[in-house]
């Protein structure tokens, strides 16, 4: 029994200059590991044949497995079906299932004739096999080399996700996996190095068959526990044990010992004790909220936010005192409280949360410079207020002041 390593391979000169973010490697690099299966390479490469050829050679070397997306298209910037045909040393032929499938979709979906452009979906390399696309014209394909497995898929996320849904099965059944276990630990009002101070005898002492690593975002820190084996009940064991430890030591500054997001601890405190929140923003412009309502199912705890980025707005719909905006100013813990509590009239919710600040680059003062923040949580009979001073560039600012705000509310309900 050995480990199975993979390697990642996207294409597109559009990834490159960063004009389309990357997203199937983390998707796909996710469902890899569920299954027992190691990534060891993420490698982006540009529309040219010379770079698609030598990262083809070099990753046939070192990955039982050799994942591709990309270029799969039917305009001419499209080379990689060509390009593989030639690596593989196949002829280009029409599968039958693909044309079939290409005709359904322009025929019957699409109503539109099947130009010459896109009859050229259907053709493939004699040497591979055609995995259908259920979402699309551009079929993947499986071809072999030297032992190695390539999978050629198309660079669209919803058409890729759908093959993968059928090439995880046939991974699980040609390879024998071991099983993947982490466990993650969020903390949040601790740093880094902080951290890292309370635990340093914790891990010096870890198993070799286990790794720590420090995920450190948005004022928060993900602790995760990492360890693999193909005895399933003695590595559950081992890792448990020693997550055990890992959660006494750092309780104190502990969110959720799952593999979860800030939003979703909150989501399920909210469901748990059954009640409502909404959100009045300036700052943050609706951000609070975005993450809110990111979580499926929020619609039952969740009721609406009010984005109060002007004096009038906060004046006529949060109903803040003219007089408060004046002597104050917008960010102020008075305009603050007086925004949660008109917040709360309106919306009629359990809770709220209402945020004012500078998010920067300009906007600052003496008195307030860039990156001030007031934060109000609380119901109708309790408040809480704070104080941030964020230090970074705009998005960043926004970010975490958001999650800052979720982490006073996710406390705020706890201590009721």
């Amino acid at each position: 029994m050995k480990n199975i390593y993979a390697s990642i391979i996207t294409i597109g000169d559009e990834l490159l200059i960063g004009q389309v973010i990357d997203t199937n490697s983390a998707w796909m690099a996710q469902q890899l590991n569920r299954v027992g299966i190691t990534v060891t390479k993420r490698i982006a490469v540009g529309d040219d044949a010379d770079e698609i050829w030598n990262a083809l050679d070099i990753e046939n070397k070192s990955a039982d497995i050799v994942l591709i997306t990309g270029g799969l298209g039917p305009t001419s910037d499209d080379i990689t079906k060509q390009l593989l045909c030639k690596y593989f040393s196949g002829k280009m032929i029409v599968d039958t299932g693909a044309l079939e499938n290409v005709k359904f979709l322009f025929e019957k979906i699409y109503h539109k004739p099947i130009s010459d452009v896109i009859f050229k979906q259907a053709e493939v390399p004699d040497v591979c096999e055609v995995l259908q696309n259920k979402r699309g014209s551009a079929p993947g394909m499986i071809f072999q080399k030297d032992g190695t497995i390539f999978v050629s898929m198309p660079g669209v996320p919803y058409e890729m996700q759908g093959i993968m849904d059928d090439l995880i099965p046939y991974f699980e059944n040609r390879f024998q996996l071991p099983t993947i276990i982490h466990k993650t630990i969020l903390t949040a009002g601790i740093g880094e190095s902080s951290l890292a101070e309370i635990i340093k005898n914790f891990e010096a002492q870890l198993p070799k068959e286990i790794r720590l690593a420090y995920l450190p975002a948005y004022g928060m820190v993900r602790l995760r526990l990492t360890t693999s084996g193909f005895d399933k009940t003695k590595t559950e064991k081992l890792i448990n044990d020693q997550f055990s430890e890992l959660k006494k030591l750092v309780i104190n500054y502990m969110v959720t010992d799952e593999d979860e997001t800030m939003q979703q601890v909150l989501g399920k405190l909210l469901l748990k004790n059954k009640k409502t929140i909404s959100t009045a923003e300036s700052c943050t412009g609706g951000a609070i909220a975005s993450l809110i309502t990111s979580v499926a199912g929020a619609s039952a705890y969740f009721e609406g936010s009010i984005v109060s980025y002007s004096f009038g707005i906060k004046e006529m719909l949060l109903d803040v005192k003219k007089e408060t905006l004046e002597k104050y100013g917008a960010v102020s813990d008075q305009t603050v409280k007086e925004m949660l509590s008109g917040l709360l009239n309106k919306m009629k919710t359990d809770y709220g949360i209402a945020v004012s600040g500078i998010m920067g680059p300009d906007g600052g003062t003496p008195e307030k410079p860039v990156g001030t923040v007031w934060i109000a949580v609380g119901n109708k009979k309790k408040q809480s207020v704070q104080k941030f001073k964020q230090r970074f560039e705009r998005q960043k600012n926004i970010e975490i002041t958001a999650m800052m705000a979720l982490n006073m509310m996710r406390k705020f309900v706890l201590e009721l």
